[in-house]
């Protein structure tokens, strides 16, 4: 799959199958309300952890120029997938609202979406960088698409949830029976020897086509900064695992971050630029590193200071 052997990707399948097993089995085996203290340890022991695997990398390949340049590449990927991710959270937070999920049921949701996602996601970098390999033309495709998509999302306005005209969520209502109420935290019941989904399965299969929709934006951006599938991948599944605690200790906070979206689309129109002039000009993966970090906190500065939030906060005082 890639240049590393394939005792990492074994390994590094086994890292995510042991987490999402204490994850479910151990840490939050009964569902039950994520507080903002809990959410914000779980968020720092997943950016621990994607530190550890980036000097990991470093380590692992030689500690040379090569080395580096990788590990650069997997934490490029790394904050460009988790700013990506934040988008992605305004709209999960609609779902739920639209849903009316109860706080309790809302960690395991996002769970099983984010194995779909993880899943999903393996497949969707294989088909990107085997297309890159075989057509380089592809890479004005992505670019192209980036900037497009970066120019939208900096003149969009409120996003509107409309799950009952997914087509998706239609079909599989013409085929599986669905209960007009939930039943705790299942997602499947059995009434009169038959068996329906629930409410929270619909949450769940929303959750995975939305994250669908926005993995198309964000895998063109990683592989802009790395055509290597294992650091594209580990890249993506930590940003991935992350966003369910950075989901409860952000909740609150997202909508004061108004200028964050502008950051966003900035982001991916330089990504989208890198990619269509790569073959002309040469921007190293640490001046992009630079360059998103440096858009992200300048747009989250400009949202913590805005007058906005001042009498938004001035109100609920």
């Amino acid at each position: 799959m890639g240049p590393e052997p394939l005792w990492m990707w074994v390994a590094f399948g086994l890292f995510i199958t042991v987490m999402l097993w204490l994850d479910l089995a151990v840490f939050n085996k009964k569902s039950h309300k994520v507080t903002i203290r809990e959410s914000l340890g779980w968020t720092f022991a997943w950016m621990a952890l994607a530190g550890l695997f980036m000097v990991g990398i470093y380590w692992q390949m030689g500690m040379d120029a090569n080395a580096q340049s990788k590990a650069l590449e997997f934490l490029t990927g790394y904050i460009i997938e988790q700013s990506l991710s934040v988008d992605n959270l305004f709209v999960i937070i609609l779902i739920f609202e639209y849903f009316r999920v109860k706080d309790e049921y809302q960690h395991k949701v996002l769970f099983w979406g984010i194995i779909g996602a993880l899943i999903f996601r393996i497949l969707l970098i294989v088909a990107g960088v085997s297309l890159i390999n075989q057509f380089s033309w592809i890479m004005y495709v992505f670019g192209g698409f980036l900037v497009i998509t970066g120019f939208r999302m900096g003149l969009e306005g409120e996003k509107e949830i409309h799950p009952e005209s997914n087509p998706v969520v239609r079909l599989f209502k013409k085929f599986f029976p669905v209960t007009h109420e939930t039943h705790e935290d299942k997602f499947f019941v059995r009434i009169d020897k038959r068996w329906f989904a629930t409410p929270l399965f619909i949450v769940v299969l929303v959750v995975e086509i939305t994250d669908l929709v926005f993995a198309i934006d964000s895998i063109p951006a990683i592989l802009a900064i790395s055509r290597d599938p294992f650091i594209v991948y580990t890249s993506n599944a930590f940003a991935i695992l992350g966003l369910r605690s950075l989901f409860f200790a952000l909740a609150g906070l997202l909508n004061l971050l108004q200028y964050l979206k502008y950051g966003l689309s900035v982001v991916l129109m330089f990504i989208g630029s890198k990619m269509v002039l790569a073959e002309w000009v040469h921007i190293s993966t640490g001046v992009s590193l630079l360059v998103v970090v440096s858009v992200l906190g300048i747009s989250t500065i400009a949202s913590l200071l805005s007058p906005a939030r001042r009498k938004k906060k001035q109100a609920d005082a």
